[in-house]
């Protein structure tokens, strides 16, 4: 194939190029394009590239020496694919630099350029681990499952980790082809998406007789039918779930639509708590009358500009408005305890947390979550003293930033099950959103607070809530899920979205609970599945292997 040999043996700057635009091109499979079949081009193009760098040592009698070097050349190609993948991918990051332009507009460059940058060496030692495992032939892609498996992997779990648009997006954004979440979740599903989008690489193999053209064909056969396998078992398990709600619970979602500006200010406060108010008791249709209709009103994550828990006059108001039979759950910030010498020595600071907190009837705090999984950069500064010698500062308005929270644990408000609460980025983290207590209780739901609204009207809102949703088909559990610009929603256990407000609007969502789907394989083995996969593709790629060309 003309196309593979210009991959293969390209060399160069136009070698780095076809690798930054086939990743580009990648980011096409993730939200809210989801077009997983462009996830084609950069799994193709990665086979063809470990290819090309395999070209200078395939002759028999070479050292480890060679194959290092060979490795670090796999390895470079695949830090351009994934550069340009991230950069395609993860561009609006830098949306949160311009919402203050005047502190934050020179940090663009590295959230744009800088964050793509160190993720993509994840990329980069999953090409490397790939070429160690290299062959000739239909092993090769499982080689590339397992070294690409495994760098997503650690890119989950390194430095607190960051698995944003892993390859497996590329089905888990899909409600049809992210059913398989249940089994393998999301790392699972990224073996799985290498192995089907990169088998037609094996087109490129032969071109002399037809048993060469058969086993040329096989593996790509195997891949569409993976694929069609897929598909068919989603759609059959879409068809054959019930969608049963549970009884005596109804919601209310408030989307404010409020701007991350200057408006967001305490003493704009009783504005914006007028415009909750409002809002929340808006009329949805002829047989609701407002907020009195729900058990359960809930706000976004971080909805006020001042500490709740310690505003008398916020917290009577708030009182006042809910009915007897309504509990608001909202995103607030809480004041904890006060310490001495634990940022600043030598002088008192005071603990802050990013939590959920539910309100009864007069205004009482009846439940409250803290989150752990903290945004680094965002809501605390990681290596505060050495960076802020550089004028560098977290984005959230906090002193000091906020501090995680002691452990995960479930959140019960009043009238509404067990819920494991996820603030804002917790959310992404697969095998991570059900607290290790609940193993002998399982949740009624996953309840997500988020507030994307530093981002404007960009790809990362959309990318957010299809993580989200992903985390529902994992856990078999539904999403109910508030944010301040959206998209907020109900999701039901099988990734099913039963209501949605679009990004940039206001508006209210009026809905029942849905049941929970039955315990997952996931939920009970996070590890399990994906663990078999890549070591079935390392099995694979080991047996199958045949001397290079």
């Amino acid at each position: 194939m003309v196309l593979a040999d210009l991959i293969i043996l390209s060399s160069g700057w136009r070698r780095r190029c076809i690798a930054f635009a086939a990743g580009a091109v990648g980011a096409l499979a993730m939200a809210p394009f989801d077009l997983f079949l462009a996830l084609f081009v950069p799994m193709v193009t990665a086979a063809w590239l470990v290819d090309g760098s395999s070209q200078a040592f395939k002759e028999p009698g070479w050292r480890n020496a060679a194959l290092l070097r060979s490795a670090l050349e796999a390895a470079r190609d695949g830090w351009w694919l994934g550069f340009g993948f991230f950069v395609a991918g993860l561009w609006w990051l830098g949306a949160a630099c311009l919402v203050e332009p005047d502190q934050f507009a020179w940090v663009l460059p590295f959230a744009v350029f800088g964050l793509p940058a160190l993720l993509a060496l994840f990329t980069g030692l999953g090409f490397g681990l790939a070429r160690l495992l290299w062959s000739a032939g239909p092993g090769r892609i499982m080689a590339l499952a397992f070294g690409l498996g495994v760098s997503e992997w650690l890119r989950g779990v390194v430095a607190t980790g960051f698995p944003w648009n892993a390859l497996g997006m590329a089905l888990g954004g899909n409600g049809v082809l992210a059913q398989p979440a249940a089994l393998v979740g999301l790392h699972g599903l990224t073996v799985l998406a290498v192995l089907i989008f990169a088998s037609p690489a094996c087109l490129a193999d032969g071109h002399r007789g037809q048993a060469r053209t058969a086993r040329t064909l096989a593996p790509v056969l195997m891949g569409l039918g993976l694929l069609g396998a897929i598909g068919a078992g989603g759609a059959l398990r879409l068809w054959s779930a019930p969608s049963d709600m549970a009884p005596g619970v109804r919601l209310r979602i408030m989307q404010p639509n409020l701007p991350q500006d200057d408006k967001f200010r305490a003493d704009y406060k009783d504005q914006i708590l007028d415009r909750y108010l409002a809002l929340s008791d808006r009329a949805t249709s002829p047989q609701t009358s407002g907020v009195s209709d729900a058990t359960h009103l809930i706000w976004p994550e971080s909805a006020f500009p001042f500490i709740l828990s310690r505003d008398a006059g916020a917290l009577a108001r708030i009182g006042g408005y809910l009915g007897r039979g309504t509990v608001l759950i909202t995103g607030a910030a809480r004041m904890g305890e006060t310490v001495r010498g634990a940022r600043l020595p030598g002088e008192s600071n005071t603990l802050y947390y990013n939590s959920i907190q539910a309100l009864a009837n007069g205004g009482e705090i009846v439940a409250s979550y803290d989150k752990t999984h903290l945004v680094p950069f965002g809501e605390y500064l990681p290596f505060s003293g050495l960076l802020e010698s550089f004028g560098l500062r977290h984005f959230v308005h906090i002193p000091g930033g906020f501090e995680p929270g002691a452990r995960r644990r479930l959140f019960e408000a009043p009238g509404l099950p067990p819920a494991a609460a996820l603030v804002c980025y917790e959310a992404i983290f697969p095998g991570e959103v059900v607290p290790v207590e609940a193993s002998g209780e399982r949740p009624g739901l996953l309840l997500n607070v988020t507030n994307d609204g530093w981002f404007g009207q960009t790809t990362g809102p959309h990318q957010h809530f299809s993580q989200a949703r992903l985390r529902a088909i994992e856990e078999g559990l539904p999403l109910v899920r508030a944010a301040n610009t959206g998209l907020s929603a109900v999701v039901d256990g099988y990734g099913r979205i039963l209501h949605k407000l679009p990004l940039g609007s206001e508006g209210v969502i009026d809905s029942l609970l849905p049941r929970p789907a039955p315990a997952t394989v996931f939920a009970a083995n996070p590890l399990v599945g994906p663990l078999l996969l890549l070591l079935f593709c390392l099995f694979g790629a080991i047996v199958w292997r045949r001397p290079m060309r």
